[in-house]
């Protein structure tokens, strides 16, 4: 991973935007929807955006570097290699927010993702959020823990849930879950999966669900951590040369590699 995104609140907060062309333009009105107060170069702010036009290469060479002297984060429009952090192409479903980067290789890449992405997410998405926000009181009285919680709202927002996302659910949807009583899933399960490749990007569909759920990890010594940084951060994690004896609760995930069963 080349880059750790991050959501920054910035309403009120003053960044530095350098130039005066279109791509300068542009960065202000994003900016100023975040909230952000857009300030010259001598004022205090811990990000700046540097938007000068190609024919002034010498002068925003030297504005990074100033920037930088005075430990401010950069980014240097269509010059990644001077670049603190990028900003990314972004689907805004306000309070949910989809964000896709590349590192500064190509912004193109990234409109066309965002442009798919956006066509996929229905504008429900946002009040379907605001709602389970609104719903978190209940919430912690039907599951007193955050493990049985995360499994009631894995089961809701799953394919197919009463509160799948891209099935257009609204904020009523959450009212009528809760009332019904949610599902805890609260029996354990257990789900293998079989590498046939150590590349993260060989696995199938299947796999990355099951990673991305799973509560508890079990693997072979033999699968590689770039398989295992799919998974769930907060996942538990164990090694062992054979499956474990019994389930825990939520999702228990054995992964083996083909050539070790």
């Amino acid at each position: 991973m080349h880059s750790l995104p991050l959501f920054v609140k910035l309403v009120g907060r003053p960044v530095i935007v350098l130039g005066e062309g279109e791509a300068a333009q542009a960065k202000r009105r994003l900016l100023e929807r975040a909230g952000a107060v857009i300030v010259g170069e001598e004022a205090l702010a811990a990000l700046a955006i540097v938007a000068m036009e190609e024919e002034e290469e010498e002068a925003a060479l030297a504005a990074v570097t100033r920037l930088r002297a005075r430990g401010i984060l950069v980014n240097a429009v269509d010059r990644p290699a001077l670049c603190d952090f990028t900003l990314p192409a972004i689907v805004d479903r306000d309070p949910v927010i989809v964000a896709i980067g590349t590192g500064g290789a190509s912004a193109g890449l990234a409109k066309i993702i965002r442009q798919r992405i956006e066509a996929l997410l229905p504008p429900t998405i946002g009040p379907l959020a605001n709602a389970l926000a609104a719903a978190r009181g209940k919430m912690r009285t039907l599951w007193p823990t955050p493990e049985q919680r995360r499994r009631a709202l894995d089961a809701a927002l799953a394919e197919g849930g009463p509160l799948d996302p891209l099935s257009g659910a609204e904020g009523e949807a959450v009212t009528r879950w809760l009332e019904a009583g949610g599902t805890s899933q609260a029996v354990g399960r257990r789900e293998t999966i079989i590498l046939a490749s150590a590349d993260p990007d060989d696995l199938t569909l299947r796999a990355a669900r099951l990673l991305s759920e799973a509560d508890t990890i079990g693997h072979h010594p033999a699968v590689p951590s770039a398989i295992l940084n799919r998974a769930r951060a907060d996942a538990h994690r164990f090694v062992s040369a054979t499956p474990p004896d019994q389930d825990g609760e939520g999702l228990t995930l054995w992964i083996i590699m083909k050539d070790d069963i």
